[in-house]
């Protein structure tokens, strides 16, 4: 017969002394599984503890921003076994940009959590005040940036998906029409009114609320994932809580997808999933990251508000996130710019045409309440040459926007009744790029736009023939420079749409929408 080994048998003696009650059930065998992850993740660290006494189950976080994350797995330069994403909507489109047409990686969820932004309170309460039905929209917040009224942070969208997410949510709804982003709606840029209220960014969702942490005073909102706002509300490092809102023109969920890598590891991976969508994981992971669960049937955190249905997706084409990073990527996007509008004096625009020019600049001036209009308009820091002309140069004046009171001596400058008999539309443009080629040259970096708008048929001065000649004689900085045309009234649109496309710009007909439509399609144009 053969023996015991001595060892087993204190062993034995050891489980008859505690009882069947608590077991003697061996460890479960150890498994660790490198993982490739999201960096808001990094809350996740006390659950992986207890997967791993449960399950035996290991997992070795490797954080990073989710799109520098997704950069690394679809170039193939990683070496984990797991990827685990705010979402994995970005590596489907890299995938299909790079033709990919295999098996994608085995997902699974079992969380989410709606991109949010949280405000201080006065900054809450001005928002009921002015807004009709007291429900943020990603409007509202860019007029209160462009005014100057808002600063905010966010993350930066070519590292994270929370940064990502709020430039897709803003782009959206800065289109207007009302669908799907599509690339052709990144080629007018009106978001330069929504940055100007930027005061606070990190590569990650992580760093960002460190920094809002350690620098509150720099911002009033905070554009996150809601599970991140209510981990800093509840983590007594607030001088005051965030209120959490949730904007109304459509927000990006992230749900966290687990995808396997190596399909060798597929028992250690499901024995971790298994584990994330049991009861008892779904109410820790509510409690301790403030992550909605998966699984209805857990009753839901009181904190959790509703944050409606309009839900957007990731746009369908690669190409539209490539056209969208590369707008914010240009410096140009981030230095206030400088438009010059050239706008006709002469006596065809006195009375019902001159008030619709008014109107138009009123509404790019804050009064048009309309989606459209609260991204459009004039924004804290933009510089404005205003030259009038009519059979000569009358005048200019320059203005750059501070506060309200700018924005009035602009609309008292425009108030005069001083017009001339003759248009001399060539002559005024030329004179436009004069001052267009010296702002260029003082300062190369910010964005110079010429806005030539006229009601009437050239009849003094220079030929267009003479202007194209002068534009081509410039230098290259001037050259660089478009002119956007606006025809009003009995205005010859050959001639504007052909200097508009030789300047590089384009013409807008204001006699088929409004002159107030025309302004707002040519705003912030490249």
């Amino acid at each position: 017969m053969r023996r015991l080994d001595p060892r087993g048998l204190a062993v034995i003696a050891v489980c008859l002394s505690l009882g069947l009650a608590l077991g003697c059930t061996p460890s479960p065998p150890h498994v660790t599984l490198r993982v490739l992850a999201s960096s808001e993740l990094a809350d996740m660290g006390p659950l992986l503890g207890e997967l791993r006494r449960d399950t035996g189950v290991e997992l070795v976080m490797d954080y990073r921003g989710t799109m520098d994350a997704t950069n690394a797995l679809a170039s193939g330069e990683h070496r984990h076994d797991v990827a685990w994403l705010s979402t994995d909507r970005y590596l489907e489109l890299k995938l299909n940009q790079t033709g990919y047409r295999g098996e994608r990686p085995l997902s699974s969820k079992f969380m989410f959590s709606p991109l949010a932004v949280g405000v201080k309170p006065a900054i809450a309460d001005l928002l009921r005040r002015s807004v009709e039905d007291q429900h943020l929209s990603w409007a509202d917040l860019a007029d209160l940036s462009a005014a100057g009224t808002v600063r905010f942070g966010m993350a930066d969208p070519r590292h994270s998906g929370s940064g990502l997410s709020a430039l897709i949510g803003v782009a959206t709804a800065a289109a207007g029409t009302g669908g799907a982003l599509r690339e052709q709606d990144v080629a007018c840029d009106r978001l330069r009114g929504f940055f100007a209220g930027r005061s606070m960014t990190e590569d990650t969702s992580r760093r960002l609320a460190d920094t809002y942490v350690a620098h509150q005073g720099d911002a009033d909102a905070l554009i996150n994932y809601e599970s991140v706002l209510l981990s800093l509300n509840a983590s007594g490092k607030l001088r005051e809580p965030l209120e959490i809102l949730y904007p109304r023109d459509g927000i990006i969920l992230a749900d966290y997808p687990m995808l396997l890598l190596d399909p060798t590891k597929r028992d250690g991976y499901d024995k971790a999933v298994d584990w994330f969508r049991s009861e008892k994981a779904q109410k820790e992971i509510m409690e301790r990251t403030s992550r909605r669960p998966l699984d209805s049937l857990v009753p839901r955190d009181g904190r959790f508000a509703d944050f409606g249905t309009n839900t957007l997706y990731f746009p369908d084409r690669q190409e539209v996130i490539d056209r969208l990073l590369a707008a914010y990527a240009d410096p140009r996007s981030r230095s206030a710019s400088h438009v010059i509008f050239v706008l006709d004096y002469s006596e065809s625009m006195r009375g019902r045409r001159m008030a619709a020019l008014r109107a138009a600049f009123a509404g790019l001036s804050g009064a048009d309440p309309s989606t459209v209009g609260k991204f459009v308009r004039f924004y804290k820091g933009e510089t404005f040459s205003i030259m009038r002309f009519g059979a000569r140069m009358l005048d200019r004046r320059d203005f750059t926007v501070s506060g309200r009171s700018e924005l009035d001596a602009m609309r008292n400058y425009l108030a005069t009744e001083r017009f001339d008999r003759g248009t001399g539309v060539w002559s005024a443009l030329d004179a436009a790029y004069d001052v267009a080629e010296t702002t260029a040259r003082a300062d190369p970096d910010r964005p110079v736009t010429i806005v030539l708008m006229t009601d009437g048929e050239n009849n003094t001065g220079a030929t267009l023939e003479d202007f194209q000649r002068s534009y081509r004689g410039r230098g290259p900085a001037a050259r660089d420079i478009p002119t956007y045309t606006v025809r009003f009234g009995e205005a010859d649109p050959v001639e504007l749409r052909q200097a508009a496309r030789v300047t590089g710009g384009r013409m807008v007909d204001a006699n088929s929408t409004s002159l107030s439509q025309a302004f707002k399609e040519i705003r912030g144009c490249r």
